[in-house]
């Protein structure tokens, strides 16, 4: 997997490593990539790491989530938290062919999107997107996957707060009726297999709250992917 990984980050146009700024290098180099990048088993549903041989964690056990299946390809810590922060807030939006690779490379990734109809970028609010320029999460997925984007289907009705500065329970509340599916489309969702998709996942509760719609619209199976999971 990771020669695999290592050789199609390789056919990247050259630059500076964003890690220890080799020169001439990828956006990640090779020996970031195997050094920060090594895959980790994670619990199938909320994708906090887990010991080798279990299944689900116990708060997915008790409670689980609207998700069939949640992926992330690497822990949002040293070097890839300031990474993201990089590509989100300072527009190194050519970041997005190699980071899509590193999800592509992380397990069970490439079966969830090559069996998926539909992957959906989680929605930025107008306010957000008027801020920000782009939405990272619509950029991430057609690096991904360009024939399977749908970007006109779950909407952000509503702006919220910046969810790293809430604590879970206010993280929950405050998105709990912030997404909503476009009733013109919610008809081609139905029996769908969908990726949701986002940059990083934190308490999951954005996540969730959009699955929960998607759920109402008929859609038959979710898998959430995102790039980072704290853990």
């Amino acid at each position: 997997m990771f020669r695999q990984l290592l050789s199609r980050v390789s056919q990247s146009l050259p630059s500076q490593c964003a890690v220890c700024h080799a020169w001439p290098s990828q956006p990640v180099c090779e020996t970031c990539v195997a050094q920060f990048a090594q895959p980790v088993h994670r619990c199938a549903t909320c994708a906090l790491p887990l010991p080798t041989g279990m299944r689900q964690c116990g708060a997915c056990t008790l409670e689980p989530p609207p998700l069939d299946q949640a992926l992330a390809a690497v822990p949002y810590a040293y070097p890839w938290s300031g990474l993201v922060v990089d590509f989100k807030f300072h527009q190194h939006t050519g970041w997005a062919a190699s980071l899509a690779t590193l999800m592509r490379s992380a397990p069970w990734v490439e079966p969830a999107l090559e069996s998926a109809d539909v992957l959906i970028p989680l929605p930025l609010s107008r306010e957000r997107l008027r801020e920000r320029g782009f939405n990272q999460a619509l950029v991430l997925a057609r690096a991904l996957e360009p024939a399977k984007v749908r970007a006109d289907v779950l909407l952000r009705i509503q702006d919220t707060p910046p969810q790293s500065a809430l604590p879970r329970k206010e993280r929950l509340r405050s998105v709990q009726h912030a997404f909503a599916v476009d009733p013109l489309r919610s008809a081609s969702l139905k029996g769908r297999r969908v990726v949701l998709l986002d940059d990083v996942m934190t308490s999951g509760a954005s996540l969730h709250a959009a699955a929960g719609v998607l759920r109402q619209a008929g859609v038959a199976h979710i898998t959430a992917l995102v790039f980072a999971r704290t853990e």
